[in-house]
């Protein structure tokens, strides 16, 4: 029997450049009559493959060491059908080990809380080949990313159970269409044993959750967004696992997976294990899970989780917890050679995708080229511009102008990576309260607040990311053992956010002067220091120069008259969007449509504007005129 890794494939999977282990370990048909099943365990004294097909016996079905290596066991199977539950019985050569473990590349599992792999192939017929002949356009880094952030168990149920991945497809597009966003993220679907991790402690690394439906279901749902064109991003945790039995922890009576010292291999904040990125064959695994969503599931982008605790020995640990590096340091060399050997080998097969980063430290270079010392990703998320935000909104207007830094000290770092900036998952559980929770004031103050809080970020250079249940403006933090209150959706004032996202991602997606992210060219100041007013004026430009957008924030109750604006050009400015119009539930102070630049100086500019800015609110005028002051 040939091996199903010859002597190359074992120098790639050993030194971590391998990267379609999925392709050759695993269970995969050979014929009409057999199934090959084949495990990475060179710490087993035996491996017998037992399950719905030989009636879960051990050693009916054993299999033997690869021709080439000693550390694959493989061999075939006969009389498996598509389906069939399986698992691997490891009989150590250390200690007296035996376990049942799934199979780290199984493409599908039982439904938890089953815990076996199941043989399932993956055929399907795609639809989407229009949307991948352009998604060079839609998921470039000039072009607009509007995410809608979504947990599938929880965002809508029929009578109590949730949508599976078909059902959810039809709903989930007409709302995304509706709202105009540009991608859905998609919270971990890997197979987890716990719902209440969301995904986050994943055990099937090539395999969607079967509480949701089959592999194919999950393409359907891919398909059916893409048809409508609509990206999506999945969230992949390659930081950490859980120590289910079943899992990958200790797989062969070693730790094979995981670092052996605890100090390194365990974390103690999430009670699971960290991957040992020292070890060549963990690198090529996870780099095959990787690739493997992009290439099976057609993904348009990995949302790299908890980025911060793999480059970082002592993340969450206390003195005495850790293990420094041979400099004596805290970085994880190992994780950084991991992460940049990933993004290098994701955007030469998928150029037209994008990698984020979930890194919530100063790391430089995150979203920097590998060739020029970064770590290769695509875009990172602004974590100290959500946690800055939400702090200052937070705040009673009456206090704000203390605390202006808050709202303006993420502009000053706005380019120094490519940036999302998200309103995510994590600020809406745990006791945190819904955003419209984290609002002060009484009941119109806090969904006015809300509409300045959406305007501000689609304002703000770095694309947009946000959590499902903003736009009902939701009342209570999330429980993903609910669906989210859609009794909110069509009652007032709740009505008046939708629409005024919606607005918003409209704009976004049609004026260039906002998707100028990750250039200091598509941003300038008029005024960051009124903090008497609590009042914040720049002006947004597209790649030309030509199209200009003046955004007038106040985030005060008190409307402000015949407030001065010293702007980069003459001529009229449009009103294109006022979050305090009676359409959004706003008291309707505004500009009657635009306002003419005199020609006198303000801030330093030739041209000045005399605007009305509406109280907790966001003013965005256009300029209409080609005329260069």
């Amino acid at each position: 029997m040939t091996a199903v890794l010859g002597p190359k494939d074992l120098e790639r999977f050993r030194d971590g450049s391998h990267c379609d282990l999925h392709r050759v370990l695993g269970s995969h048909r050979s014929d009409a009559a057999h199934v090959r099943f084949a495990v990475w365990a060179p710490n087993a004294e035996r491996v017998s493959v037992v399950g719905d097909f030989n009636g879960w016996r051990v050693g009916e079905s054993v299999l033997a060491r690869g021709a080439h290596d000693s550390e694959i066991w493989e061999g075939r199977i006969a009389d498996v059908d598509d389906g069939a539950r399986y698992k691997y019985h490891i009989e150590s050569r250390h200690g007296g080990y035996r376990a049942d473990k799934g199979d780290p590349f199984a493409f599908c599992w039982e439904e938890p809380p089953g815990t076996a792999s199941r043989f399932w192939p993956l055929q399907y017929e795609w639809g989407d080949g229009e949307w991948l002949s352009k998604r060079s356009t839609a998921n470039s880094l000039d072009a607009p990313w509007s995410i809608y952030e979504l947990h599938v168990g929880s965002w809508r149920r029929h009578d109590g159970a949730v949508l599976g991945y078909r059902e959810l497809a039809g709903p989930l597009v007409e709302h995304l269409t509706d709202l105009g966003f540009t991608h859905v993220e998609l919270l971990p679907l890997m197979e987890h044993p716990f719902y209440g991790s969301w995904g986050y402690q994943t055990i099937g690394y090539f395999a969607p959750t079967a509480r949701y439906g089959t592999p194919q279901d999950l393409k359907y749902l891919i398909d059916q967004l893409h048809q409508h064109g609509i990206g999506v991003i999945l969230d992949w945790v390659p930081s950490h696992f859980p120590d289910d039995l079943h899992g990958l922890n200790y797989f062969d009576g070693t730790h094979l997976f995981e670092h052996a010292d605890r100090r390194r291999g365990y974390q103690p904040e999430w009670q699971s294990y960290v991957f040992n990125y020292d070890r060549g064959e963990v690198r090529s695994f996870l780099a095959s899970s990787a690739m493997f969503w992009l290439d099976e599931y057609h993904a348009d982008a990995l949302r790299v989780d908890a980025v911060a605790s793999m480059l970082y020995l002592d993340y969450a640990r206390k003195e005495g917890q850790w293990l420094p590096n041979e400099q004596g340091g805290r970085e994880n060399w190992g994780a950084v050679r991991f992460l940049r050997e990933l993004n290098t080998r994701v955007y030469e097969r998928h150029p037209h995708v994008q990698t984020i980063a979930e890194e919530s430290t100063a790391w430089p270079g995150v979203s920097r080229p590998v060739d020029a010392g970064g770590l290769g990703f695509g875009m990172k998320w602004n974590m100290g511009w959500m946690h800055d935000t939400l702090r200052y909104f937070a705040k009673d207007p009456l206090y704000r102008k203390h605390h202006h830094n808050d709202v303006t000290f993420s502009l000053w770092y706005a380019f120094a990576e490519n940036f999302v900036l998200p309103l995510s998952h994590d600020e809406v559980v745990h006791g945190k309260g819904s955003l419209l929770g984290k609002m002060p004031g009484d009941e119109w103050q806090r969904f006015a607040n809300l509409r300045a809080l959406l305007g501000y970020q689609f304002v703000h250079p770095g694309k947009k990311l946000l959590f499902m249940g903003a736009e009902l403006a939701a009342r209570t933090e999330w429980n993903h053992d609910v669906e989210l209150d859609w009794g909110l959706e069509h009652r007032a004032p709740h009505t008046g956010v939708r629409r005024w996202l919606k607005d918003l991602n409209a704009l976004y997606r049609a004026e260039p002067a906002l998707w100028q992210d990750f250039s200091p060219r598509g941003f300038e100041w008029i005024d960051a220091n009124d903090t008497d007013n609590s009042v914040l004026t720049f002006v947004r430009r597209d790649a030309s120069g030509t199209r200009l957008a003046l955004a007038a924030l106040n985030f005060t109750p008190v409307p402000r008259h015949n407030y001065q604006v010293g702007v980069p050009r003459g001529g009229f400015w449009e009103e294109v969007l006022n979050s305090d119009s009676p359409h959004y539930g706003g008291s309707g102070q505004g500009n009657l449509g635009g306002a003419h630049a005199a020609p006198t100086g303000t801030h330093g500019r030739y041209h000045t504007l005399s605007l009305t800015l509406p109280p907790l609110g966001m003013a965005l005028l256009r300029s209409v005129s080609e005329v260069r002051a």
